[in-house]
């Protein structure tokens, strides 16, 4: 190369006789030129077990399916290429292109049709901007646990101090149990809300709507203009229910199912959740009297803040084709 590179001839033609690729050509005849030598320096360490291109089949794999675990992806790998690689080395390079292991968030499982109509519910409403959703309350119910959560507790602790009664979460046999409990709100407030001791159907839900929601709307400064937003559980649907809705409260907007992300009184609930959690609640009767001290307590900015949100939540749906949100 050197020599008839000497005589004149393109890094081309070199190529071409003695038929190799033109890059390389180039980089020894520019490594000769700059450092008088034609070698390349001899490499520090252990070469890299994985290609270039078997770097890329990795990447490839996990943008397929990002549930992929480094053991399940090493044993693909070895039985696509031979090569016996170590799941640590799987994560190093996944680690290089960008990726990141993270505990995947559980969010609710979006039907295909639900997804539709989702997107359908977002396109329809994203035409309203803050001021109009400010006439708007928005109802639920939800159900506090007298002991938190029903999932997982973490604490921190030191070894062997697991059943120290500050590490432990209490369960009881008898007389623990949760509370249900109905409420709505708008941007300008707390509505009313109301504690629900037996089995929530039809007809309770009808009863509560009758004494609760024109009060409610009364007391937020809305009675003659508000929308009355709320899911499509069943018993939100019934005849008897929709019945009445559409002689007292004909501006209802349902929601489309499997979307929490869309009703902002699931921010709320876990407010107040996190407000009484805040202190030991050991019966049903204090847990009553804390969820309603919290409730009245929650200040107005908050729930404006909650139902500004409402256009953002709309075009996430619209951003994301239907599918789960952040919200």
């Amino acid at each position: 190369m050197i020599f008839h590179h000497a005589k004149g001839r393109t890094e081309r033609q070199i190529a071409q006789m003695l038929n190799m690729c033109k890059s390389t050509v180039h980089d020894i005849i520019s490594r000769f030129k700059k450092e008088d030598r034609i070698d390349s320096i001899p490499q520090k360490g252990c070469p890299e077990i994985l290609s270039e291109r078997e770097k890329h089949l990795l990447i490839r794999k996990i943008k397929v399916d990002p549930k992929l675990s480094a053991p399940k992806l090493a044993a693909e790998l070895h039985q696509e290429t031979g090569k016996l690689v170590n799941p640590e080395t799987v994560r190093k390079h996944i680690r290089k292109a960008g990726y990141n292991g993270r505990v995947a968030r559980k969010k609710p499982y979006i039907s295909e049709q639900n997804r539709k109509r989702r997107l359908e519910f977002a396109r329809e409403h994203i035409k309203y901007d803050a001021d109009w959703w400010r006439n708007v309350i928005f109802a639920d119910e939800s159900k506090f646990n007298i002991f938190g959560s029903d999932g997982r507790r973490h604490v921190w602790r030191k070894p062997n101090e697991e059943l120290n009664p500050r590490n432990l979460k209490p369960t009881v046999k008898h007389g623990g149990g949760n509370i249900m409990m109905w409420g709505c709100f708008s941007s300008a407030g707390m509505g009313e809300m109301e504690f629900i001791d037996n089995t929530m159907d039809h007809m309770g839900y009808l009863r509560i709507l009758k004494n609760h929601l024109h009060s409610s709307a009364e007391k937020l400064g809305i009675r003659n203009t508000f929308h009355f937003y709320q899911d499509n559980d069943p018993k939100h649907k019934a005849y008897n229910v929709r019945a009445w809705l559409l002689q007292k409260c004909p501006k209802v907007i349902s929601t489309p199912a499997q979307s929490p992300d869309l009703n902002p009184i699931e921010n709320l609930w876990q407010e107040l959740d996190d407000r009484v959690r805040k202190k030991p609640v050991t019966s049903k009767e204090e847990l009553k009297r804390r969820l309603r001290e919290e409730w009245n307590g929650i200040d107005p900015a908050y729930t404006n803040k909650l139902v500004a949100s409402m256009p953002k939540r709309l075009q996430a749906v619209i951003k994301q084709n239907g599918h789960i949100t952040k919200y």
